[in-house]
């Protein structure tokens, strides 16, 4: 498969779903908010597990 026939499907799978792609209950707050809350406590998981320093 050369690059430009995988480019070419690429962008033909990509024009297919382009009708949003988001859920309607989703809210992006929500969603940033989650994420970041669960790096905030893995970080803090973590710098509690490190007692080399």
């Amino acid at each position: 498969m050369s690059l430009n026939s995988a480019a070419q499907s690429l962008v033909s799978l990509a024009e297919a779903g382009h009708g949003g792609g988001q859920h309607e209950s989703l809210s992006p707050y929500l969603t940033g908010g989650s994420a970041l809350f669960i790096l905030l406590l893995l970080l803090w998981i973590t710098t509690r597990f490190n007692r080399d320093r």
